[in-house]
């Protein structure tokens, strides 16, 4: 993580699953795999909140480091565990390469740690007692982290934490808003903002165009209170708003396609399989999104979406004659009621000055009408791309609101 390699996801997962349980994330910190360092985020963390949570460095390698350092700083030494080698044993079963002499040491744990099962790994999940504090440290692998925190750590706090009161609850609502600058949405929602009480706060998120506005009390105001305080936020945003979840927008896509009983398809040429990715990224997608084609030649406009050829030696790829019949093509050749399609140009080359870097014609086919639009969506590649799949996403959420 600290070069750039990977990616912290776990971080922002295990956020939003604290915050559901009324517990606020004071802090997030990445440390290197140094002992002196482990040591010091641990001391800098037990000196301001309440429970720390761990994950990573529990592997077999030489390089994991951190239930060596737990021995350490918890005054404890490693004692092999009849439980954790048992399901080892159990989970390597069919593979007997892994049960070497090093997957052996993971079954090895700290003597003054309570164990808690890790069912699909191999790392045991460890609980610490600092005086009233807990330290709870789980594998970095994603799957494995999410799967211990769920059915091990969450409930585990839940159980030994005492509750906060109503009084203290976390609470966040999210809506959704697109079509306005940030500037001025913030000018719109100025007296809102200047008349909240000081335990309530107003975050704006802005991304690809789209805003979410995350109303947040930290312990002042009760559901029915905050639902009163959303409730004018919404009315203020009428114009503007799109959803009134946190949701992503093709999910929001999905459930109002499976409520019409209807489905969709896209066409994409810029884009490269973004929306098609993005429809198809969650479960239950089969119920409403057929598939894509990937126009990205010419030949395959033409060959597979129909478009006539004389339109793309005329007009170009890149134009609303195009991207119409893209539409309409990928609408009859995949059977669907809606479809999408997109065509631009995503540079670094390519632009002219009819057609600068950032140009994306953009068309909804529906079952009763086209609708195109024109947009220019910056000068670089990456947010060219995920700016359209957003308009996109947006326009059809529209459409069938």
């Amino acid at each position: 993580m600290l070069i750039g390699q990977v990616i912290d996801t776990n971080s922002a997962w295990m956020a939003e699953k604290l915050n559901e349980l009324g517990i606020e994330l004071y802090q997030i910190t990445s440390v290197h795999d140094s002992r002196e360092h482990i040591i010091a985020a641990l001391d800098e963390a037990f000196g301001r909140v309440d429970i720390v949570l761990t994950t990573g460095g529990l592997g077999p390698t030489k390089d994991d480091i951190t239930k060596h350092v737990l021995c350490d700083y918890f005054g404890t030494h490693l004692t092999d565990d009849a439980h954790v080698r048992a399901h080892i044993m159990q989970l390597y079963k069919d593979r007997p390469d892994v049960l070497n002499r090093l997957t052996a040491t993971q079954w090895q744990v700290p003597e003054n740690a309570e164990i808690l099962e890790n069912r699909v790994g191999s790392a045991p999940l460890m609980v610490f007692h600092h005086g009233q504090q807990i330290l709870a440290s789980m594998p970095g692998v994603p799957y494995e982290m999410k799967i211990a925190m769920e059915e091990q750590i969450l409930p585990y706090i839940e159980s030994k934490v005492e509750s906060r009161k109503t009084k203290d609850k976390i609470i966040h609502k999210t809506l959704q808003v697109t079509g306005i600058p940030e500037s001025s949405l913030a000018i719109l929602l100025e007296e809102y903002e200047n008349s909240m009480p000081e335990s309530l706060h107003l975050a704006y998120l802005p991304k690809d165009g789209v805003i979410r506005l995350r109303l947040s009390s930290y312990g002042g105001l009760n559901e029915a209170e905050m639902e009163q305080w959303f409730e004018r936020l919404k009315t203020l945003t009428a114009d503007y708003r799109i959803a009134d979840t946190d949701e992503p927008l093709e999910v929001i896509v999905g459930r109002l396609l499976v409520q019409k009983g209807q489905t969709v398809a896209s066409a994409e040429s810029c884009t490269g399989g973004k929306i098609a990715a993005l429809l198809s990224k969650h479960p239950g997608s089969s119920d409403f999104y057929k598939g894509s084609v990937v126009a990205y030649s010419n030949e395959v406009k033409h060959n597979v979406l129909h478009v006539c050829q004389q339109d793309l030696d005329t007009y170009g790829a890149v134009s609303e004659q195009v991207v119409r019949q893209m539409a309409l093509g990928a609408r009859q050749v995949l059977n669907t009621d809606y479809a999408v399609a997109t065509s631009g140009v995503a540079g670094p080359s390519g632009g002219t000055p009819d057609k600068p870097v950032g140009t994306v014609w953009t068309a909804v086919a529906t079952p009763d009408e086209v609708y195109t639009e024109c947009f220019h969506l910056g000068k670089l590649r990456e947010q060219i791309t995920d700016r359209a799949c957003t308009k996109m996403l947006v326009k059809l959420i529209k459409l069938l609101q």
